[in-house]
């Protein structure tokens, strides 16, 4: 699949086929996610690849959303913001951020491209997962995914993105239009 394809394609999935998906496309999709920009070179991100049913179930508790529990495996992102925030203050923490959206997308991306499905959730119960998973207090739980392979008996829909005319301004903020053409040099 190439890169265009998957990024239109890439959708948050929330039924899933109780097929087992296979772990090492899983590691590869997260492996993806180690080449997104990182600010000074510092990576901040782990990512836990979750394969005990008992845990899932702990985890979909803690965001309480049932269907968690039909993923072959969840992998929760985390973030290690202390060396960033120790260099540049808040821009660091503004970092760390950036940086996770990259690295998350990546991996989303990467998992799309290898059949598997996801769906990104942002509201857990910090506490819980990491009580479950046994994460340090100073370690930010970015997010959880629930990762396996689509239903095909209940398919998730692709929501259309927002058209690009409300998306883009030009050269200030509001203007709508493009005010000039770039100029060419006459040879």
């Amino acid at each position: 699949m190439d890169l265009s394809k998957a990024i239109k394609t890439r959708k948050s999935v929330r039924y899933f086929s109780p097929k087992k998906a296979d772990w090492r496309k899983i590691l590869q999709a997260i492996d993806y996610a180690r080449f997104a920009p990182a600010a000074d070179n510092i990576f901040v991100n782990k990512f836990i690849l979750v394969s005990d049913k008992k845990l899932i179930e702990r985890i979909a508790g803690a965001a309480q959303q049932s269907f968690i529990e039909e993923a072959s495996y969840v992998v929760v992102v985390t973030s290690n913001p202390s060396e960033l925030v120790r260099r540049y203050k808040e821009r660091g923490e503004r970092w760390v951020a950036q940086q996770t959206g990259a690295a998350i997308e990546n991996f989303l991306l990467a998992l799309n491209e290898r059949g598997l499905a996801s769906g990104w959730i942002g509201h857990f119960s910090d506490n819980i997962v990491k009580d479950a998973l046994g994460i340090p207090d100073e370690i930010t739980v970015e997010a959880v995914f629930p990762v396996g392979k689509e239903s095909r008996a209940k398919k998730s829909r692709i929501s259309p993105p927002q058209d690009l005319e409300n998306t883009v301004y030009f050269d200030a903020w509001g203007e709508y239009e493009m005010t000039a053409e770039p100029i060419v040099k006459q040879r």
